[in-house]
């Protein structure tokens, strides 16, 4: 293989996986423009040496593919991708070859929402499915998830016989700053941008979690329609905004080149201050017979193309790094800038990552540095262009919120205080505390808990089990009622088996099944407290980094102080579970799918009770499947590896 054909493969390989990161993972690891900039560069290559062509190459390919977990959908019409031009000649390019086909053509000019493509199906005004794109002739059927979206038409004003619409489902700006505030107070990784948490969102198996996350959609096409004649675009957006489709905002038709230009630079001028993200301005063919003249390629309609406008980007001064402490104990940096106008808004802050990326930018207070919108929501520092400062900005090595010393565990790059009773931390912790898998504490809700931190009731994660119930009964929204309600919830935690206890601790990498482990093993905290790295790697299931998390958190001074206060408030701190015989021992069960009668926690214990574990994913270490009704993905892989699949009944015998 020569030096050109390597290359070429390379970037085809390089193009794939960002691909996959990005349409199907929704979690991309690098910015649109700089992936476009690869795709260009192979399109250019593959023009110049047409020898490596290859059949399989993403440049004939639309990015996406089905989803497993998903029905598949096979498209009638192919949900075809967009040329992209990055510049005004691009676009006189593309009005030459369009004009040299077709005479008396005119343009509509509309934002290229940046969302997740969907298919709506319609039949007699009513609707019966909806689809992701996927790769353009197979997606996947979502239509439970889209039928919660709010501006979706279940039936449509008229009773089309048949209709199949194109659009974009987006999350608003502000639903995904609500969304990445609940994620942060979780403790959970933050959608990227607003086009990710729509995708993120959209394939949920779960309908009622779409529904919470305030997905909108923008109709910009008919894909085939009976019953209806309609010859232009134009026509058609106006016919389905009449059916009771929101469609895209807004739509202009224009005569030449030079007003589709004008249009998309007012576009670009305005995307800054939309309540929804937009990567750039689409040009289509009006008229339907010309698009049928023009036809298409393997992957692009010659009747459109889509201008991406670049990432707009500024010098400034960096005055100052802040250092905050987020809600996981993650200390996150942040520049203050001196303001600077961008994408429509001042900005004056910016984000730096961590440590390790504002040491690979050598950036210190007072250099003269480059900022962008990432996805032109999230600024960020690109790059020093002057450095003014002595070496580069080293992070303290104590908590700016409580003064405890912060730590850095091997393989990553986040700097961490792991002390449980940090201010900082305070809400998160106190919120997965209570949760229902951790201490379940009814009564104590996210929001409950936020008015008691406020109101001064609880300063600690141990204050639960001292509060003052009259002053709660005296809080607006509250009654007598209530706090003795609270007060039950309270006091009957403390029976809880200390397995739930340890996972509501919050210990790093330690889940609820990773708690229980523990609790079986050591049977009472202070024994879990006094344990070494290698007493832990006994267990069945614990690696190094699970072992060490657990010494390194009861190595703490205000961990020892909290395991005390909850001793002295009655909190049990045994382990309450005992195992009837080891018939299970050495077993790894997989329960996928509705029991009959069994919910999948009250399984699990059975499987503990035996000595037998339970784990969330089917491998070739995987003893039996527990099968119920709508059984999916796992039921499949259990069949490719010939694992013995058993259902409720056959489990129960197992049992007597």
């Amino acid at each position: 293989m020569n030096e050109i054909e390597k290359k070429i493969n390379d970037l085809r390989q390089l193009i794939r996986y960002h691909s996959d990161r990005y349409y199907n993972d929704d979690a991309p690891e690098i910015e649109d423009y700089e992936y476009d900039m690869m795709m260009r560069k192979l399109i250019k290559l593959e023009e110049e040496y047409p020898q490596y062509d290859s059949v399989d190459s993403p440049t004939k390919k639309v990015g996406g593919k089905a989803d497993n977990s998903f029905e598949e959908v096979t498209h009638t019409v192919r949900m075809e991708s967009l040329q992209d031009a990055f510049s005004r000649e691009e676009l006189l390019e593309f009005d030459k070859r369009v004009t040299e086909a077709v005479k008396n053509r005119n343009y509509v000019v509309e934002p290229k929402i940046d969302g997740l493509s969907v298919s709506l199906e319609y039949r007699d005004g009513v609707f019966v499915r909806g689809s992701t794109r996927g790769d353009g002739d197979v997606g996947e059927d979502v239509s439970g998830n889209l039928r919660v979206i709010h501006n979706i038409p279940l039936k449509l004003t008229e009773p089309v016989p048949y209709i199949e619409v194109r659009g974009e489902v987006y999350m608003p700006k502000k639903s995904f700053e609500r969304v990445v505030d609940r994620q942060l107070l979780n403790g959970e990784k933050p959608f990227k941008n607003p086009r990710n948490a729509a995708a993120g969102s959209l394939r949920q198996k779960d309908s009622a979690v779409a529904a919470s996350r305030g997905l909108d959609i923008f109709v910009f096409n008919i894909q085939q329609i009976e019953g209806v004649n309609l010859t232009s675009h134009e026509e058609s957006l106006n016919y389905i905004k009449k059916l009771g489709f929101h469609t895209i905002p807004t739509y202009k038709k224009v005569g030449t080149i030079g007003e589709a230009i004008e249009e998309i630079d007012r576009i670009g001028e305005e995307r800054g201050n939309l309540e929804f993200d937009i990567d750039g301005a689409v040009i289509k063919v009006d008229e339907f017979s010309n698009r049928e003249i023009l036809g298409s390629t393997a992957k692009y309609p010659k009747w459109a193309i889509a201008f991406k406008y670049p990432p707009e980007e500024k010098q400034t001064k960096l005055l100052d790094i802040e250092i905050a402490v987020g809600r996981t104990g993650v200390l996150t940096p942040t520049a203050i800038l001196e303001s600077v106008h961008l994408a429509g808004t001042t900005v004056s802050r910016a984000t730096l990552h961590n440590q390790d990326f504002i040491k690979d930018k050598g950036i210190a207070i007072g250099d003269i540095i480059t900022v962008r919108k990432a996805g032109d929501i999230i600024p960020e520092v690109l790059c020093v262009n002057e450095h003014n400062g002595d070496g580069y900005f080293v992070f303290p090595d104590r908590c700016p919120s409580c003064n405890e010393p912060v730590i850095r565990e091997e393989d990553e790059a986040a700097i961490r205080c792991i002390n449980p009773e940090c201010p900082a931390q305070l809400l998160r912790n106190l919120i997965h505390f209570c949760s229902r898998d951790a201490m379940d504490i009814e009564g104590l809700g996210p929001a409950i808990i936020e008015t008691f931190v406020n109101n001064g009731l609880i300063k600690k994660t141990y204050d639960i089990y001292n509060l003052d119930y009259d002053k709660i009964a005296a809080l607006d929204g509250f009654k007598e009622t209530s706090a003795n309600n609270i007060r039950k919830s309270v006091e009957k935690s403390k029976n809880n088996d200390l397995s739930k206890l340890i996972f509501a601790l919050g210990i790093r990498h330690i889940g609820a099944k990773a708690a229980k482990l523990l609790s079986d093993k050591f049977k009472n905290i202070d024994a879990i407290m006094q344990a070494a790295v290698d007493d832990i790697l006994q267990i069945d299931g614990y690696g190094l980094i699970m072992a060490e998390s657990v010494v390194n958190y009861f190595s703490s001074d205000s961990a020892v102080e909290l395991v005390n206060k909850l001793k002295e408030a009655g909190v049990n701190v045994t382990s309450t579970s005992t195992v009837r015989d080891d018939r299970f021992a050495g077993m790894t069960f997989v329960l996928t799918g509705t029991l009959p009668t069994l919910k999948r926690s009250e399984a699990s214990k059975i499987i503990e009770s035996f000595a037998g574990k339970t784990s969330s994913s089917v491998s070739k270490k995987t003893t039996y499947v527990l099968a119920g009704e709508e059984a999916g993905s796992k039921l499949d892989k259990a069949n490719q590896l010939g694992i013995e699949i058993i259902n409720e009944e056959q489990f129960l015998k197992m049992t007597e």
